[in-house]
């Protein structure tokens, strides 16, 4: 039986004749559903005129699946796309609010907080994947909500990355969840800094994040110690991609190419993608950054002792030390610096807790006074370069955390901060003219952009 329905003159809100009330479905969706019927309605007649039986079959199907219902209380989801969905639950907001997201909280707890019922917070929270991922929530985020006239939740937003968000929608008197990707504007932009207390104070004066310095970290950690080599008046040009949503820059990207000069030597490095799809970053000249070793075992530590003759401080006499010896807190972690198989892990006498890495053509490494071993690895185990092996400690004979390194070619033992170690992986002769076409207007910009920033440092 048809509702007896009158439509006030100002076209807004929808009265019921009998009962003088408004009935429960919004008039924003009666309205949209009238104008879908009287377009289908057209289309089927605009379709009649043509000889194509098929088509007109199919046109008539559309228009009685938008009519299906004699009041028109369709679902919200059909015949209406996503957006208009949340078009539609929009203009049902009579009120919004927000909620901050602190340490320890849950998506019940910060609900039950605005008066939501435990049955609608069950009903977000089981939503499928949108569901799953509102159990992982970050200290300082914003969940934005919307509730109806009656004080009904109808809507959630919570952005989870720059380029993610969960939106919830009230559909039917259930909720429909989504995670929506949305693009980013992708800019390429430069920065500059000059080293005067620290790397860190200088990339912070330039703009740059902590997670983009330590990438600048990663790429030039071969050819300069930045425990040791790093002195004031050293500078940084990077190249790097910028993402913005709506005008604002939400995140930065990769590093395109970098300039690195370093007790006045320069030191550059340019992003490359060959044609197998494989990144990584080379000189100008097609020579891999990435180096056989890293430089240092241990990031942002200090040299307490180095290689060669010494008073050591236990056995108190003079004796040759055979490595370098890395300051740092207890607990930090050690990477191994190449590529390699550990042949020896345990207690080794004076030098506690110890590692003995072969990585071939007669290349060792060693690792002592370790606090413990990183798990998962036992002798045998294969490691990749930088992956971390333990932790510093004091094991052994030893006067405080430390981690003592050693490197070793055919068994003799040589100093690791003065040795000379061989590139891997140079650019393939069947790629260098594709490598140099693609970074030559990145080597081009590195040095207009350096001319410039000299200028005005000085």
């Amino acid at each position: 039986m048809k509702k007896n329905i009158s439509i006030r003159s100002d076209y807004k809100t929808p009265i019921d004749a009998r009962t003088r009330r408004r009935p429960n479905l919004h008039w924003g969706l009666r309205w949209a559903a009238f104008t879908l019927g009287f377009v289908a309605l057209g289309v089927v007649m605009a379709k009649s005129q043509e000889p194509a039986a098929e088509a007109a079959e199919s046109v008539t199907e559309e228009a009685a699946n938008s009519l299906a219902s004699e009041d028109l209380a369709l679902p919200l989801n059909v015949g209406l796309p996503e957006q208009a969905v949340a078009e539609t639950a929009d203009s049902a907001i009579a009120e919004r609010q927000s909620v901050t997201v602190a340490r320890g909280d849950t998506l019940a707890r910060l609900l039950q907080g605005v008066d939501v019922d435990s049955r609608t917070i069950h009903a977000i929270a089981t939503a499928g994947d949108a569901g799953r991922a509102m159990t992982r929530l970050h200290p300082g985020d914003e969940i934005d909500l919307g509730f109806d006239e009656s004080g009904q939740l109808v809507r959630i937003d919570y952005r989870k990355a720059p380029d993610r968000r969960i939106e919830f929608v009230r559909n039917d008197g259930a909720f429909e969840g989504r995670i929506v990707e949305e693009e980013l504007e992708r800019r390429i932009e430069h920065a500059h800094g000059v080293i005067r207390t620290s790397l860190f104070h200088a990339a912070a004066d330039a703009g740059l994040g902590n997670r983009m310095i330590m990438e600048l970290v990663d790429i030039f950690g071969w050819d300069v110690d930045f425990v040791l080599d790093i002195r004031r008046g050293d500078r940084f040009t990077l190249i790097h991609e910028s993402f913005y949503r709506n005008g604002d820059r939400v995140r930065t990207g990769k590093i395109v190419a970098a300039e690195f000069e370093n007790r006045g030597t320069t030191h550059r490095a340019v992003r490359y993608t060959d044609a197998d799809g494989e990144t990584d970053y080379f000189a100008p000249d097609g020579t891999s950054m990435r180096k056989a070793f890293l430089r240092s075992p241990v990031e942002f530590s200090r040299i307490s002792s180095r290689f060669g003759k010494r008073y050591h401080p236990v056995l108190e006499q003079m004796r040759n030390h055979e490595g370098v010896d890395y300051a740092a807190r207890p607990g930090t972690p050690i990477r191994s610096t190449g590529d390699g198989r550990i042949v020896q892990r345990g207690r080794n006498g004076g030098y506690g807790n110890f590692i003995l890495i072969r990585h071939g053509n007669g290349y060792s490494t060693a690792y002592a006074h370790m606090r413990n071993f990183a798990k998962g690895q036992r002798v045998g185990s294969n490691v990749k370069q930088g992956e971390v092996i333990g932790y510093v400690g004091s094991t052994g004979r030893s006067t405080g955390p430390h981690l003592h390194y050693e490197f070793r070619v055919k068994g003799d033992h040589r100093d690791p901060l003065n040795m000379e170690f061989p590139s891997v992986d140079p650019i393939a002769s069947d790629q260098r003219e594709r490598f140099e076409e693609k970074t030559r207007p990145l080597v081009a910009q590195l040095s207009t952009l350096g001319r410039a920033y000299a200028a005005l440092d000085e």
